[in-house]
C-alpha cells in the first residue's frame, strides 16, 4: 500500500498528523461576507483543508414540491421543505468560489469541493483544485466517480450507505479510471449520528480490504468519536464547521464552533503522536523514574550477624535496593556488620 498521499503541500497516510477538513457545506446562509468569515475562522482553528460543495438545485433534482419530493419526516431537520428548495438554501453559488479559494490560499488552507455532476467537475477543473470528494449520496453513481477519476488528482469518497459490494464497483471505477490516490471516509449518513452508529472498527477493515488511505467524514456532536478514529488508524477526519450554531443554517445542528473546532485539531494530532509504534524500550524519562520503584531497605538499627525478619525490611520507595522479588530469599540470612536503617539492601551485607 501507498505510504502516503500529497495534496498541494500535506501529505496524508499514518506516518503523519490527520488530515482536519473542515466543511461549510451550506453554513454560509447565503452570505459571501459569511463564508469567506467562516473560511477565516477555520484557518484560525488550524484545519488543513476547507470543503464546500459545488451545485445547483437543478443539477440535484427536480422542482416539484410534493410526494418524494417534499420532506415530511418530522425527525429531518429540513422537514417541510422540497428538495429543490433545500438544496436552493444550502447551495455555494459557483461564482462564489473563486473568492473562496483565493481566501483559502492566503491562510495557507487547502481548498477543494463536492461535485454532483459532470458540470460541476468542469467547473472545479477550470479553478484548479487539487483534489476531490464525492458525497455519500453519490457514491454509487459511478459515471461521476469516473469522471472526477479521470482528472487524475486525489479522490475522497464517503462510503455512508454503500454496502461492500458497492464499494467495490465504486473503488474499481475509480482506480480504472485512472486515480491513483484513493482515500475512503467511513461515514454515517445520518445528521447528527450517535456514536454508537459509528462503527469505528471499520476503518482498519476498509484499509485492509480496499488497499487504499482510509479515514471519518464525523456526523457526531463533539470531538470524541473522531479521537478515537486516530487510533484505528483515520488518517483524514471531516467534520462540519459554522462560526455559531445559534446563528441558523442548513447543516448548523451538526456543525462545530470554531473553539471546538480548535480542540478536534489538537487533540487529534496528540491522538496520532500517542500512537508511536510498538515498544517495550524505556524512554529517558522512564530511566530517570526507575529511581523511585520499590526496593528491599533496612527498616531497623541492626548488629552484624543479627537475623533479617518482616521486622527489619521493607519494600518502600525509592529504588536503590534489591528489587522486592528478593524479599523471601533475604528472610534467615544474616547480616555482616553493623546496619543502620534507611540502608538499602545489598548482596555484600548479608552473610
Amino acid at each position: 500500500m501507498k505510504k502516503e498521499i500529497k495534496i498541494g503541500n500535506r501529505l496524508i497516510g499514518l506516518g503523519h498528523e490527520p488530515f482536519v477538513i473542515a466543511e461549510m457545506s451550506g453554513n454560509h446562509n447565503q452570505s459571501l461576507e459569511r463564508a469567506l468569515a467562516i473560511v477565516d475562522a477555520a484557518a484560525k482553528t488550524g484545519a488543513h483543508a476547507l470543503k464546500i460543495q459545488t451545485y445547483t438545485p437543478d443539477t440535484m433534482t427536480l422542482d416539484i414540491k410534493e410526494g418524494e419530493f417534499f420532506i415530511e419526516d418530522p425527525k429531518s431537520l429540513w422537514k417541510g421543505k422540497s428538495l429543490y428548495d433545500l438544496y436552493a438554501e444550502a447551495m455555494t453559488p459557483w461564482e462564489w468560489h473563486k473568492p473562496i479559494k483565493d481566501r483559502c490560499e492566503q491562510h495557507g488552507m487547502l481548498f477543494f469541493s463536492t461535485p454532483f455532476d459532470f458540470t460541476a467537475v468542469d467547473f472545479l477543473e477550470e479553478l484548479n483544485v487539487d483534489f476531490y470528494k464525492i458525497a455519500s449520496f453519490e457514491n454509487t453513481d459511478v459515471r461521476l466517480v469516473e469522471k472526477v477519476a479521470k482528472t487524475g488528482k486525489p479522490v475522497i469518497i464517503s462510503t455512508g450507505m454503500a454496502t461492500v459490494a458497492e464499494l467495490y464497483e465504486t473503488v474499481e471505477a475509480a482506480k480504472k479510471a485512472g486515480c491513483k490516490d484513493l482515500i475512503l471516509l467511513k461515514c454515517t449518513s445520518a445528521y447528527p449520528s450517535t456514536p454508537k452508529e459509528a462503527n469505528l472498527l471499520t476503518i482498519p477493515h476498509l484499509r485492509d480490504l480496499f488497499d487504499v488511505e482510509v479515514g471519518l467524514s464525523d456526523h457526531t456532536m463533539g470531538v470524541g468519536v473522531s479521537i478515537a478514529s486516530v487510533a484505528l488508524g483515520a488518517s483524514v477526519i471531516e467534520k462540519h464547521f459554522t462560526l455559531d450554531r445559534s446563528e441558523g443554517g442548513v447543516d448548523s445542528a451538526f456543525s462545530m464552533e470554531p473553539a471546538e473546532f480548535k480542540i478536534l485539531v489538537e487533540e487529534s494530532k496528540k491522538a496520532w503522536e500517542a500512537l508511536g509504534k510498538v515498544s517495550y524500550d524505556r524512554s529517558e524519562r522512564e530511566l530517570k523514574s526507575l529511581d523511585h520503584r520499590r526496593s528491599l531497605y533496612i527498616s531497623q538499627d541492626m548488629k552484624a550477624g543479627e537475623v533479617i525478619t518482616d521486622k527489619n525490611i521493607k519494600s518502600i520507595r525509592p529504588g536503590h535496593g534489591l528489587p522486592t522479588k528478593y524479599y523471601n530469599q533475604l528472610i534467615g540470612k544474616k547480616v555482616k556488620g553493623d546496619v543502620k536503617k534507611g540502608t538499602p539492601t545489598s548482596l555484600e551485607l548479608f552473610l
